[in-house]
């Protein structure tokens, strides 16, 4: 019978392979799918969606 590491390596460098190719793939098309912009757009101006004051400082305003 074989050792573990042998049959590891092997399907590591078959099969494993193959399948972190093609979820890699997959992960790209996902992001570059057609109508993403938007939604990559809005995720990116999250940090600027309340900026009409400035944050509290660290004092009793910060608590109310």
């Amino acid at each position: 019978m074989e050792d573990i590491y042998t049959i590891t390596r092997a399907f590591a460098d078959s099969w494993a392979l193959l399948v972190m190719f093609a979820l890699f793939i997959g992960i790209i098309l996902f992001a570059f799918r057609p109508g993403s912009n938007k939604v990559h757009a809005d995720i990116a101006n999250i940090p600027f969606r309340h900026e009409d004051r400035p944050a509290p400082d660290s004092g009793e305003e910060a608590s109310k």
